[in-house]
């Protein structure tokens, strides 16, 4: 294909998908239409052969006992193994009329508060090879989002080769950001501390945005999908907020899933706090930096929120 996957996103807001049988490459070439081009910024890979879930298994249990540690290269999937298991993906696809998923590992199974740094970097490096073959075999289906190697307390210094390597090697255009890789317990410094700033400045230079997205709950009193996930996107808008970040990287991109947490819902609070903060208006603090998905506003909440 002659356009690159970043050139193609970056117009794929400005243009329409001629026809539901082009591939989304091709209908970027195509006049625009009435039907706009759908692009799931925010899709993860919930559908992976059990092979993959025994291999995590193994290597969770080699953390009491070191024999039981498995060999990456015992990973055996299939091409076509793959293929099968992204079908339910591709029928969704067809359903709703999406032309291309960024596609990532399971969230909840990036597992960052499991094990050491050096069981994130090997998990890691499996999950994203296996999301790269996936894009290579599908290109006009998915593009890929990588896993970054994070674990608690340790300096994000060390996701920087796993994320060059993403970009460089398989052409991610994104990756995951969790804001606490202990799972629920927000141990380490706040998105907008200079601990971060090494990621933030390779995150410029390779110029892809990061999705800000937690993992696993390890915390009983927060149930993952259902109050962790929506309370960490709500977090981090928070300190973005009460921080001056992209005063320091005015070209930093951050997307913000599952519809920007309440931020939606309670955007004159949010609003209101800036001014009372003497901050700048929200638009002009965040909106050139910051994004977010629109897929979770659902009719029944909409009405809700308008009683």
């Amino acid at each position: 294909m002659g356009m690159s996957r970043r050139a193609w996103l970056r117009g794929a807001g400005a243009v329409a998908a001629a026809s539901t049988n082009l591939s989304p490459l091709a209908a970027f070439a195509q006049p625009a239409s009435v039907r706009p081009l759908i692009v799931d910024c925010h899709g993860h890979y919930t559908t992976e052969p059990e092979a993959l879930n025994n291999f995590r298994a193994a290597q969770i249990a080699s953390l009491k006992d070191a024999s039981l540690k498995p060999s990456i290269h015992s990973l055996n999937i299939s091409d076509d193994q793959l293929r099968e298991s992204v079908q339910p993906q591709l029928k969704f696809q067809r359903e709703r009329g999406t032309a291309v998923t960024l596609f990532s590992p399971r969230a909840g199974g990036m597992g960052h508060h499991i094990g050491t740094a050096e069981t994130s970097a090997e998990w890691s490096q499996v999950s994203n090879e296996l999301i790269h073959r996936i894009c290579t075999l599908q290109p006009d289906n998915f593009i890929g989002v990588g896993q970054l190697p994070q674990s608690p307390g340790v300096r994000p210094d060390n996701c920087l080769d796993e994320l060059e390597r993403c970009v460089k090697s398989y052409g991610f255009v994104a990756v995951n950001l969790n804001p606490d890789p202990s799972g629920g317990y927000w141990r380490d410094p706040p998105l907008t501390d200079r601990w971060w700033y090494p990621l933030y400045e390779k995150l410029v230079e390779l110029d892809i945005p990061a999705m800000i997205h937690v993992s696993a709950s390890a915390n009983p009193n927060f149930h993952g999908t259902g109050a962790h996930y929506i309370a960490a996107d709500t977090t981090a808008f928070m300190q973005l907020l009460t921080s001056d970040l992209f005063k320091d990287f005015p070209t930093l991109r951050i997307i913000i899933p599952h519809g920007g947490g309440a931020v939606p819902y309670h955007w004159g609070r949010y609003r209101g706090l800036a001014q009372d903060m003497n901050r700048p208006p929200l638009e002009e603090l965040l909106l050139k930096n910051v994004y977010f998905d629109t897929a979770s506003i659902r009719s029944p909440a909409s009405n809700s929120c308008s009683r």
